[in-house]
This record gives C-alpha cells, structure tokens and sequence, in this order.
C-alpha cells in the first residue's frame, strides 16, 4: 500500500486535530502518485471561498502522457462536507494554527490525503523533539542488544 508521508508536519507542528478528505486529481496526476512521484514538504491547506484548497503540494509529471501532462505544483481542491469546512474554519481562526497535510494515501482506490490542524513550535520545542527521538532511539538500541 502506497503511503506519501509528510515527515516534517509532527517536527514543525503540535497536530491537535485530524480529518481525512477527498483530493481532486487529474488522471496523469493519479498515475505519477501511484508511481510515487509526489511529495508534501511545504505544502498547505487553506480555506477561499468556504472551498479547502491545497497549495504547493509536487506531483512530478508522467513520463508516458505526452502533451496532456500537468502543472507539477497547481492549486488542489480538496473534498469535505460544509460541516466539517466550517468546522476547520472555526478552528483555524485562532491565531497560530494552520492546516497541514500529514499523509498522502489510498483508501479503495481513492486518494485521500490526511490533514491535520496544528500549532507551530518554537526552536526550543523543536530541540524537545529532537532529544526525546534520541532518548527513545537509544532505548530501543540498548533493548534490542539485551
């Protein structure tokens, strides 16, 4: 199962909330995702119109589609109820939050992309981050010599 992750939404961010949502494609664009040319670093949500949009997200063109290819960093729409729209609304208004896609994956031949409402963290928090991942990496190792 082909699953695009995005590593750096859990360092960058505090995700609070998920909600997983549709994500209109092309079809070379569906094709290059399942070849695993796509990538979510410096991608993010925003909200235009009461419409959730997907910006800065790379799908890399497909080699076979010839003068039908696409853009390789256009504009997304994304898929969500009004209720659950508004609900990011709501969220997002407060200062310092923002929408993050954390996963990129296929759910019955589907894609859905995973968006998270998160908090941005200080370089302080990020250097936590950092030392908890050693002190977990390190127990792990010592576990495993055991």
């Amino acid at each position: 199962m082909l699953e695009i992750k995005n590593k750096k939404a859990n360092y960058d961010y505090y995700i609070e909330d998920e909600i997983e949502c549709g994500i209109v494609l092309k079809g070379t664009e569906i094709k290059s995702i399942r070849a695993g040319l796509a990538n979510l670093k410096d991608c993010y949500a925003v909200i235009k119109n009461n419409e959730v949009w997907l910006l800065n997200m790379y799908i890399g063109k497909y080699d076979n589609a010839g003068i039908f290819n696409h853009e390789e960093r256009r504009t997304r729409k994304l898929l969500l109820n009004k209720k659950e729209i508004l609900k990011l609304r709501d969220k997002i208004e407060i200062s310092g939050y923002t929408l993050v896609p954390i996963k990129l994956y296929f759910k019955n031949n589907k894609a859905k992309i995973l968006i998270g409402i998160g908090k941005g963290k200080k370089l302080y928090d990020k250097r936590q981050s950092i030392k908890e991942k050693d002190i977990k990496r390190q127990i792990d190792k010592s576990l495993k010599n055991n």
